[in-house]
């Protein structure tokens, strides 16, 4: 709905929070959050918007003429961008691709709005009008919003929502209207992750009662960000962007040189989206929480590549490499095996797929033979840990003829490794 000019008549604050009891009832695992925001009321907003501090600014005119049950949707959006932290995530987009500027920050509001609303409504939970989907811009649903904001431009499909401004809460850039961080009746940092970590725990306590996009993000927020975690996402960000890496020759726009060659048209050097192929080592030395825990490394890793998860294949190994399977979705990736250990298998099945990875990222307890010879791309190695590093589990296999335990080779030196795991260290 577009905005209409304020008007002179007080917030009608009986409807306002009949609207968000209204979304308590239809989505009950998002009341901590929904209780945490603090309304402020402010004329000078076009609908309803949120700050990084969980204020909530609303516009008395926009309240007056909409029915109850659309403002539940909207409350329920508003918060919803906070809690998948839209503002922190677009800042990030921001100093990495060089976006600057009011169009770029309504692209990341466009596209952060297109990650909400594709799973959002429904189910008692009435869809605002205007509210933009991804369909509106031609695109599918179920994908991150670095995702979309990568799939479309402003144009004649977004000329209709240039009124669109969910607040500095969505896209990072503060408002006029922003009482800032020393404003009254924010939250502190700590209280912001408490209120997720409560949201998260309610949407897992009861599987199935949520859409698929919530259960992925309540799984995350389990395993917050850690330092290891920036280090593989920056590991493998660096491969990627070395020279060679997701680079190839088109005729496209010739290249400059062409005027030096006459009757010749030489292509240029252009460059594509990378490849990342990750192997999964899933042999009986690895357990059932660090598999899942791969699972989060390869969602991590898709985000370091701008959240494309079309370029992200895995191959399950163990002393034989499974299929490669494409990640279009986080859910529903088989990992087998339980015998012995050959990551070999696994870089040669990698290396077999097609289009061929730039990147190949092993995520390992490092008990494996290496390839012999350094693999025609980039290679980023994610140790389990494992205590001490160099010494095989009891009974997790063979010992030398002494009785020594098996010692396997490190990882080899032209990888980049990361070690996974709190206060782990890459090199």
């Amino acid at each position: 709905m577009s905005p209409h000019p304020a008007e002179a008549a007080p917030l009608d604050r009986d409807k306002l929070f009949s609207a968000r009891l209204h979304a308590v009832r239809v989505r009950p695992y998002l009341a901590t959050a929904l209780f945490a925001l603090h309304v402020v009321e402010s004329r000078r907003v076009p609908t309803m918007a949120v700050d990084r501090h969980w204020r909530c600014y609303v516009s008395p005119a926009f309240v007056a003429r909409t029915p109850v049950e659309e403002l539940a949707g909207v409350w329920v959006h508003e918060v919803s961008h906070l809690l998948r932290d839209h503002h922190g995530r677009s800042d990030r987009v921001a100093r990495e691709r060089g976006l600057t500027g009011p169009g770029e920050r309504l692209r990341m509001n466009i596209a952060a709005d297109c990650e909400i609303n594709d799973d959002v409504y429904g189910d008692g939970l009435t869809r605002p009008a205007g509210a933009v989907l991804p369909a509106t811009l031609l695109l599918g649903d179920g994908r991150l919003m670095e995702e979309y904001l990568r799939r479309f431009r402003l144009g004649a499909r977004t000329q209709e929502l240039a009124w669109l401004d969910c607040g500095s809460g969505a896209d990072g850039l503060e408002r006029e209207w922003d009482l800032g961080p020393d404003g009254a009746h924010g939250l502190s940092a700590q209280e912001r992750d408490a209120v997720r970590f409560r949201v998260a725990r309610g949407i897992t306590g009861r599987p199935g009662n949520a859409p698929d996009g919530w259960r992925r993000w309540a799984e995350e927020v389990f395993h917050p960000p850690q330092p290891w975690r920036e280090l593989l996402g920056a590991a493998v960000r660096s491969a990627a962007s070395g020279s060679g890496a997701g680079e190839d020759y088109t005729y496209g726009r010739p290249s400059r040189r062409s005027a030096s060659v006459p009757g010749a048209v030489l292509p240029s050097l252009r460059r594509r989206p990378p490849h990342v192929s990750v192997v999964i080592d899933t042999s009986a030395s690895v357990s059932d929480a660090e598999l899942g825990s791969a699972l989060l490394e390869v969602a991590a890793i898709s985000r370091a590549v701008g959240g494309r998860r079309d370029l992200v294949s895995v191959v399950s190994c163990d002393a034989a490499a499974g299929g490669v399977h494409r990640l279009c979705r986080a859910e529903g990736i088989p990992l087998v095996g339980g015998g012995g250990t050959d990551l070999r298998e696994g870089f040669a099945q990698a290396l077999r797929t097609w289009p061929r990875p730039d990147v190949v990222v092993a995520l390992t307890d490092g008990q494996t033979p290496w390839p012999s010879t350094r693999p025609p791309c980039r290679t980023v190695v994610g140790l389990f840990p494992r205590f001490p590093r160099h010494s095989r589990r009891a009974g997790a296999g063979p010992a030398d003829e002494d009785g020594s335990a098996y010692v396997p080779d490190t990882p080899p030196p032209w990888a980049r490794v990361v070690e996974i795991g709190a206060g782990a260290a890459s090199r």
